[in-house]
């Protein structure tokens, strides 16, 4: 039996961007938007995360969700499930303000922040399952997590697409962070993942105290 929060948030996903996609006016009211948000619009960084900019965006970010959620749901319950997905998408849209807050027309949507919070949950309690690249490519679960997150960083260094990499990060760290705080005996079991999947991180802030991104 499939659990009701994470049917409930794919139904949201999907109605939510269904409605965008028909709808202009309804998709720039809700979407992220740093001069709106400053504005007083903070309900745009709940909002945008349910939008999507296309069939095949939202179709990436659910089956992506689809396929990772079984794991945090079974070692932490419905109800973490929850907390982790809410929580990931909140720090996704906290980082991206506390990075693109002075660029009044930086825009974004997508539950990626969201759902990339919940895969790196899964990494930290299931480190040594393995991830099919592109369905294909076997590769360790930690050695992916890393690898994305240091890929994140390079894209928001170079600003060359329109990801929303900074919303990737951030929701990785809630994940990240949500996933300890629920389960704190992973520092004593996994430390050494524990220590790897936080290096990314690490790199991150210091960049960003460098002055480099």
């Amino acid at each position: 039996m499939e659990s009701i929060y994470l049917v409930g948030i794919i139904l949201a996903n999907i109605l939510f961007s269904l409605k965008g996609f028909n709808d202009v006016f309804f998709f720039k009211k809700y979407q992220f938007h740093v001069g709106s948000i400053r504005a007083g619009e903070q309900i745009r960084m709940i909002s945008s995360a349910f939008l999507h900019a296309d069939i095949m965006h939202l179709a990436f970010n659910m089956i992506a969700l689809y396929s990772f959620a079984p794991v945090v749901i079974s070692q932490l319950g419905n109800f973490t499930f929850l907390l982790l997905y809410v929580g990931s998408l909140v720090f996704g849209s906290l980082l991206t303000m506390v990075f693109h807050g002075n660029d009044n027309n930086y825009s974004a949507v997508g539950a990626s922040g969201a759902v990339t919070g919940i895969i790196y949950s899964s990494i930290l309690l299931y480190p040594d399952m393995v991830i099919g690249i592109f369905g294909i490519i076997p590769m360790p679960a930690y050695v992916f997590g890393i690898a994305y997150l240091m890929y994140s960083i390079y894209g928001m260094k170079a600003k060359r697409d329109n990801i929303g990499h900074t919303a990737h990060f951030g929701g990785a760290i809630g994940g990240y962070a949500i996933t300890l705080l629920k389960d704190p005996i992973l520092f004593q079991e996994s430390t050494l993942m524990v220590i790897l999947l936080a290096i990314p991180i690490v790199i991150l802030f210091v960049l960003e105290k460098m002055g480099k991104l």
